[in-house]
């Protein structure tokens, strides 16, 4: 089997390609990134001493695609993750929307052209912000939990589901990927591409870099670790929001079994992947690990609503579990304790990443 895997030198790409590697006997592996983010060289040259091979590319350059050889899969992980990207100044609107919509596009006419399938890595926040901020919510040991009244369609005390709303506004990040998913959609029904589509939650793990949009958990981490300024944002000001967290061991086990299946109809096509409420975790929760790991450290407050942000998010998997007998194997407290690891030993690793 021979796959492509774009974004490949991101945290997501890197992992998924050495992860594939170690599980997936006779697999081949080419991949792609345009090497635009702080930290990506590091993941390059990591890749290119497990000999699998890394074209600079940028999958917004339809002509970046011409050169590149058959494959049987495309594993897209190239994306501007950011919630905040096209209103933080940093990326415009159009950037966004070249890089995670018309990228895809490019991608999906690749596929096209070779006859190869698609597994397109989405995210969590394609739902509704507006009805994520409307499920009640209650304090309870230093963390938001939804309280027992909620009634709300795809809303359960297992999580967010896929039946949960979708309806804008979702950010211009969360239109871009719910665009793309759905003209993957259509490029399946038109064309016959294979596609699966995994909404992935919060991804954490030891070599995480970017910024506190991309990987929270590790980001915080890091920081503490370093003695850096960190603070509590909105709602409360004391840390109660909550998110689910995601290794990528787990996303790599789902994979395994997509890549060596195509799509029939008697299967979803689209799945939550996430840890779930049994693998979330509040920031202030997160604060009191890294106490107890690092020591004492303040954390500042600024009760500043900001764009897009929400209280309280953790995925409902039950269908990816139901389908294809997946669950999460790697706990809270085992990731946090990679990403501590990781901090420890890389102590230039904070302004690596953040450029």
């Amino acid at each position: 089997m021979k796959i492509l895997i774009t974004g490949i030198c991101g945290f997501v790409g890197s992992n998924v390609a050495v992860g594939l590697r170690d599980r997936v006997h006779g697999i081949e592996i080419l991949g792609l990134d345009n090497l635009w983010r702080p930290g990506s060289e590091s993941n390059r040259e990591r890749l290119r001493e497990l000999g699998i091979k890394v074209t600079h590319a940028d999958i917004r350059s339809a002509s970046d695609f011409e050169n590149l050889p058959a494959v049987d899969w495309v594993i897209d992980a190239a994306a501007n993750a950011s919630v905040l990207a096209g209103v933080d100044g940093a990326t415009s609107p159009r950037q966004l929307i070249e890089h995670n919509l018309l990228g895809t596009v490019n991608v999906l006419e690749y596929c096209r052209r070779v006859g190869a399938g698609l597994v397109l890595l989405s995210t969590s926040r394609v739902y509704s912000i507006a009805q994520l901020n409307s499920i009640a919510l209650e304090v309870k040991g230093d963390a938001f939990v939804p309280s027992p009244s909620n009634s709300i369609e795809g809303f359960s005390s297992a999580g967010i589901s896929e039946k949960f709303s979708v309806a804008a506004p979702i950010s211009l990040y969360g239109s871009t990927k719910l665009a793309s998913e759905n003209i993957a959609l259509e490029y399946a029904a038109s064309f016959g591409v294979p596609v699966w589509i995994n909404r992935c939650g919060v991804m954490a793990g030891a070599g995480q870099f970017g910024q506190p949009a991309q990987g929270i958990f590790a980001w915080w981490i890091n920081r503490w670790q370093k003695g850096r300024p960190l603070k509590y944002i909105g709602f409360d000001g004391a840390g109660h929001q909550v998110r689910d967290c995601l290794h990528p061991d787990d996303l790599v086990s789902l994979l395994v079994m997509q890549l060596g299946r195509k799509p029939d109809g008697s299967v979803p096509s689209v799945v939550n992947l996430g840890g779930g409420i049994g693998n979330s975790m509040s920031l202030a929760q997160l604060s009191a690990w890294c106490t107890r790991r690092f020591g004492a450290f303040e954390v500042g407050r600024d009760l500043a609503p900001r764009p897009f942000d929400i209280p309280w998010v953790a995925m409902d998997s039950g269908l990816a579990s139901a389908t294809w007998d997946w669950k999460v194997t790697r706990d809270m407290d085992s990731i946090l304790s990679e990403i501590a690891d990781h901090a420890e030993a890389n102590p230039h690793w904070l302004e690596l990443s953040e450029g």
